[in-house]
C-alpha cells in the first residue's frame, strides 16, 4: 500500500509522531506475558491440541467411573472473589482458586449434562473444522438448556476446564463489529483491501482463525463506540488525511472485536486510541478493551489491549471545546453508581488523570454524546477535534 501523507491543516503530523514514538516506548504491547503464579494460564489452541486437551479430559473422567464410582471434574472459579488486577501486566486474571462439578448428585445432574452436551458440540465442531455461535448452540438442544444464558455459562465453563480460550472451541460470537481504513487481510484465499469497501467497512469475522493480516501503512487505530461516530469518519474517508485503522464494535466489544483488536495491536504494534461518548458506560466501554472483563477475565491475555488510550471524549473536553449545555446530559442515579464503582477500583486509582476526569463528571452530574460535537457542525469531529486532540497528546 503506498504511503499516504496528511493534509497538514489542523494536523501536526511531526508532533504526533513524536508523541506516538514516546507512547510506543512506555506501552508497547507485549508478546510475550508472565502471568503471576496465582492466575489460570490459558491457552489459544489449534483444533488438534484443542481436542487432545478435550479427549484427556473425557479418559480422566471415565477412569473415575471405572475406579471409584463417583466421577466429578474440577476446573477453575469464575467467581469475582477470584478474579484479580494484575498490577504489572494490568490485566484482569483469574486466580487459581478451583470448583468441582460432580456427577452423581442431583443439584448438579442438570448442570453436568449441560456441560457434557457442550463437550459433545465442541467435538463435533473440531473434527468437522466448522464453527458455530452461540445462539446456534443453544438452539441445538432448547428443551436442556431452556435459555441461553444456561447454554453460555456452559460453553465458558468448557472453555476453563480445557484451559482454552473459547474461539479454540470453534464456538463463536455473531458478527458484530466493523473495520474500515488502512488495512489489508485475507480470509481463507480473499484478499481484502479495507480502503475500498466504501462507507460500509467489512464486517469484523468471529472466525478470526481463517483470517490473516497482511499489510497496513496506519499510523494508529482508532476504536470508536458508536456506529454513528465511524459512519462521520467513514464518510469523511478520515484515514486518508490521517493514515489509521477505524474499528467499532456499536457497544461493548464482543470476543471476536477484542481479539481482532489485540491481533493487530500485537502484529503492527501501532498506537491505539478509544473515542467513546462522555459517560460512565463509555469509561466502562474503554475498560474492557483496555484490561479485559470480570466475566472473561481467563481470556485477558488474548482480549486485551493494555496499551489502549482513552483519547475522548473527556469530561473536561466538554468545557474545553465549548459544547453547548443543551446538548449535554443529566446524570441520572445509575450513571452516578457506576461512577462510584469505578473510581473505587485499583487500576483507575493507579491512573490520576481517569480518577481526576471520571470524579470531574460526579461533580458537574453530567455527560455527553459523541454526537454532541455535531452542534458545532457535522464536520466539527473529523476536521478539529480529532485532529487537534491527536497532535496535543490529549489522551489519558
Amino acid at each position: 500500500m503506498s504511503q499516504k501523507k496528511p493534509p497538514s491543516l489542523n494536523y501536526d503530523l511531526k508532533a504526533t509522531k513524536k508523541l506516538f514514538n514516546e507512547y510506543l516506548e512506555k506501552g508497547r504491547d507485549k508478546t510475550e506475558i508472565k502471568l503471576p503464579p496465582d492466575t489460570v494460564k490459558i491457552d489459544d489452541l489449534d483444533r488438534n491440541k484443542t481436542l487432545a486437551r478435550l479427549y484427556k479430559l473425557v479418559d480422566d473422567v471415565i477412569e473415575k467411573i471405572y475406579n471409584t464410582g463417583r466421577p466429578s471434574i474440577k476446573l477453575p472459579s469464575r467467581a469475582t472473589s477470584n478474579i484479580k488486577w494484575d498490577e504489572e501486566n494490568d490485566l484482569l486474571l483469574l486466580g487459581n482458586q478451583l470448583q468441582e462439578k460432580q456427577f452423581h448428585t442431583l443439584t448438579s445432574v442438570t448442570d453436568v449434562t449441560r456441560l457434557m452436551r457442550v463437550l459433545e458440540i465442541v467435538d463435533e465442531l473440531l473434527v468437522k473444522d466448522i464453527h458455530a455461535t452461540k445462539r446456534e448452540i443453544f438452539y441445538s438442544d432448547v428443551n436442556l438448556f431452556v435459555e441461553q444464558k444456561n447454554s453460555d455459562k456452559s460453553i465458558e465453563d468448557v472453555a476453563t476446564m480445557l484451559y482454552a480460550t473459547r474461539n479454540s472451541t470453534h464456538i463463536v460470537a455473531a458478527p458484530k463489529g466493523t473495520c474500515v481504513g488502512r488495512l489489508r487481510i485475507r480470509d481463507k484465499n480473499d484478499i481484502i483491501d479495507l480502503e475500498g469497501l466504501g462507507s460500509g467497512g467489512w464486517t469484523i469475522s468471529p472466525m478470526l482463525d481463517n483470517i490473516e493480516i497482511i499489510e497496513s501503512d496506519a499510523e494508529f487505530i482508532l476504536v470508536i463506540e458508536k456506529d454513528a461516530a465511524l459512519m462521520r469518519l467513514a464518510e469523511a474517508r478520515f484515514w486518508r488525511k490521517y493514515p489509521c485503522i477505524l474499528i467499532t464494535a456499536q457497544g461493548v466489544g464482543n470476543v471476536a472485536v477484542r481479539m481482532f483488536l489485540k491481533r493487530l495491536s500485537r502484529e503492527l504494534n501501532l498506537p491505539i486510541f478509544s473515542l467513546v461518548d462522555s459517560d460512565p458506560y463509555g469509561h466502562y466501554i474503554h475498560s474492557v478493551y483496555l484490561r479485559g472483563s470480570k466475566r472473561l477475565s481467563y481470556e485477558s491475555p488474548f482480549l486485551a489491549t493494555p496499551n489502549i488510550k482513552l483519547l475522548g471524549v473527556l469530561t473536561k473536553d466538554l468545557d474545553a471545546y465549548k459544547i453547548p449545555n443543551e446538548v449535554r446530559i443529566p446524570m441520572n442515579k445509575q450513571d452516578k453508581k457506576r461512577v462510584k464503582d469505578m473510581l473505587n477500583e485499583d487500576f483507575v486509582k493507579k491512573n490520576k488523570k481517569w480518577e481526576e476526569d471520571l470524579k470531574l463528571a460526579l461533580k458537574l452530574e453530567i455527560k455527553a454524546e459523541i454526537q454532541a460535537f455535531s452542534a458545532h457542525g457535522f464536520e466539527f469531529l473529523t476536521e478539529k477535534y480529532l485532529p487537534e486532540k491527536l497532535t496535543t497528546g490529549d489522551w489519558i
